[in-house]
């Protein structure tokens, strides 16, 4: 009988299909206009803006397309939906950074969108092969991305070790994924459930699981895969930075909480005891080593490890508070770090100047403005109420006390406590000091809009959380 594509096939396909036009049309633009970097780069906002109507129109369905290979509407429209706006906040961050910096060319903003496209793959992927072709997609457009400084040896640096530790992590992750259809005869999520309780090669398949437990904490950043995040946020244009830490993240958790949701951990108690191993050592690490950095996106990076660990706790509950948790804390966290990231690459000036602590001084005094959106995004990030960070940290530890890890949310709020102290000294800096220079500081209207959107969510899911709830719950 041959393939036919059906109705459901197309609805779980049109979010993909409309960024990938919209990436290869910016690409042909890019290549036959001269000097077109404002046309692509209004040519891609306004793509993303269709991108976001199509995934809204169809975020009420529930289909399953390609015989059970591709999600579309519910768990996958969310998911979506933030890629889309992280994707469109990035852009407009770097337009005026890309200018400024030397390195304004169109392919920038087909990397972006090729790049989104994999991420809403990996979100969409009910198959443990659109996992890999989502991840691979996204990653190899991340190793360019994190070296678009072409002659700067840190981007560089940045880039080679991001891709050969990165190549290595997916070997593991191939490997595994070979391990268990070896074991299962199968590579969907849903089939290879079912035959867990039947396995004839158990060994075979729990090796292939570690492997892929191995492979998705290097790409969420957890310890101890993560010794490539402070070096490659670094090196890599601050906007990319901030791509990868909000977007490229919360693709990896998406997808691993899709494969490891409640049915598989029911059937493997083992990997729950993996996953708070994992949750603790990644907070008790990331907020330690951030303790120690003068160099703000190298503190942003340790913290993007401490909350991997954060976003574990809620993975090791396994329950529907849990993933409801995760999913929350994946849209607070992308807004409030993407801001953070934001506000950097707009004071950010050549070779890396304006990146410490004491660069930061009396930036109130300076530019009042950005102080107080940066301030808003370290008050979320140290969860403190009533911004979104604090109600993503009640949930995912609420969910570890309910499953019987108390031990775990102890930590939790022991190691968030720690991190107060470093977010809160940024504050300080800005606020209470007074300013040891008095530069000209150039704010971009296209800066400004997407630090204002970052704000704007923040607060609004921080004082109403139960609009991102009401529509998760719906999905277990």
């Amino acid at each position: 009988m041959g393939l036919m594509f059906t109705q459901a096939d197309f609805l779980a396909s049109l979010p993909l299909m409309a960024i990938s036009v919209l990436a290869l049309i910016v690409m042909v633009l890019e290549g036959t206009i001269k000097k077109g970097e404002n046309i692509v780069f209004g040519v891609s906002l306004a793509g993303l803006a269709i991108t976001a109507g199509i995934v809204g129109s169809i975020s009420g369905l529930h289909v399953v397309g390609f015989q059970g290979m591709l999600l579309g509407g519910g768990y996958a429209a969310i998911f979506n939906m933030l890629f889309v706006i992280v994707c469109a906040s990035t852009i407009l961050f770097s337009k005026s950074y890309l200018e400024k910096e030397g390195i304004n060319y169109g392919e920038y903003y087909a990397l972006l969108l090729f790049a989104t496209a994999g991420m809403m793959m990996m979100a969409s992927a009910l198959d443990l092969i659109m996992v890999f072709l989502g991840i691979e997609l996204m990653s190899v457009c991340l190793y360019v991305l994190a070296g678009f400084f072409r002659k700067r040896i840190k981007s560089n640096e940045s880039a080679l070790k991001y891709f050969l530790l990165g190549s290595f992590a997916t070997g593991f992750l191939l490997y595994g994924i070979a391990l268990i259809y070896g074991a299962t005869e199968t590579t969907n999520f849903s089939v290879i459930v079912q035959r867990i309780p039947q396995l004839q090669q158990p060994v075979l398949f729990w090796i292939g699981v570690s492997l892929l437990v191995i492979g998705f904490s290097f790409k969420v950043a957890a310890v101890p895969f993560h010794m490539w995040v402070p070096d490659v946020y670094e090196g890599a244009p601050t906007p990319v930075s901030g791509f990868m830490s909000t977007g490229a993240k919360a693709a990896a958790f998406s997808a691993l909480l899709l494969f490891f949701s409640q049915a598989i951990t029911v059937n493997l108690p083992r990997l729950i005891e993996v996953f708070a191993i994992l949750s603790a050592a990644s907070m008790i690490v990331g907020n330690i080593f951030a303790l120690a950095q003068k160099n703000i996106k190298r503190m942003l990076a340790y913290s993007s490890i401490a909350h991997a660990g954060y976003i574990l706790s809620g993975v090791t509950a396994s329950n529907t508070l849990g993933q409801i948790g995760v999913i929350y804390y994946l849209v607070a966290y992308s807004f409030m770090n993407l801001g953070a990231f934001g506000v950097l690459s707009i004071l950010e000036k050549d070779e890396d100047k304006n990146l410490t602590f004491d660069d930061y001084l009396g930036l109130w005094h300076r530019k009042p403005v950005l102080a107080s959106l940066m301030a808003l995004f370290m008050f979320s990030l140290a969860g403190i109420p009533p911004f979104a960070g604090f109600f993503g940290k009640y949930y995912v530890f609420a969910a570890a006390v309910s499953s019987g890890f108390t031990w775990l949310a102890v930590i939790g709020v022991l190691a968030s406590l720690v991190s107060v102290y470093y977010y809160l000294h940024l504050v300080v800096v800005m606020f209470f000091n007074d300013p040891d220079k008095k530069e000209e500081i150039e704010v971009p209207i296209t800066g400004i809009i997407a630090l204002l959107i970052s704000a704007i969510i923040i607060v609004v899911i921080g004082l109403f959380p139960s609009t991102i709830l009401q529509f998760t719950r719906s999905l277990f």
